[in-house]
């Protein structure tokens, strides 16, 4: 599968499991500030790699995608609804934590910073 029509369907894929996750699945655990950063479809589409990000104590993320994880099944069928390729991938929910290291990468290089003018 060409890289262009792979980079469309983690797009698409995207944009339904969102729309999924914030109307149609309906567990108390998910957070409403759950959304889907990214999503990586294998070449074989055999696995779409759903990436999610979430704010809150780490007791409630990990409640939202333990919660997201046992509700793959009903993400995969209702992407199965709307999605028109052959085979609809297995969803794999993963924690998305690139917005905390960031974070964390920008406090470092603020301390570093402060560092360097408190020795001039």
């Amino acid at each position: 599968m060409s890289k262009y029509r792979n980079g469309r369907l983690n797009e698409e894929i995207k944009k339904y499991v969102s729309g999924i996750i914030q109307n149609k699945v309906k567990d108390p655990r998910i957070s409403t500030l759950a959304s889907v950063t990214r999503v990586d479809v294998t070449s074989d589409l055999s696995y779409a790699k759903v990436y999610i990000s979430t704010f809150g104590d780490e007791k409630s993320k990990k409640e939202t995608i333990d919660a997201l994880k046992k509700s793959s099944g009903f993400i995969r069928s209702e992407l199965g609804k709307v999605l028109k390729v052959r085979h609809i991938p297995q969803i794999v929910i993963e924690l998305d934590q690139s917005l905390e290291y960031g974070m964390h990468i920008e406090s470092l290089l603020k301390k570093i910073g402060e560092e360097s003018k408190s020795e001039d």
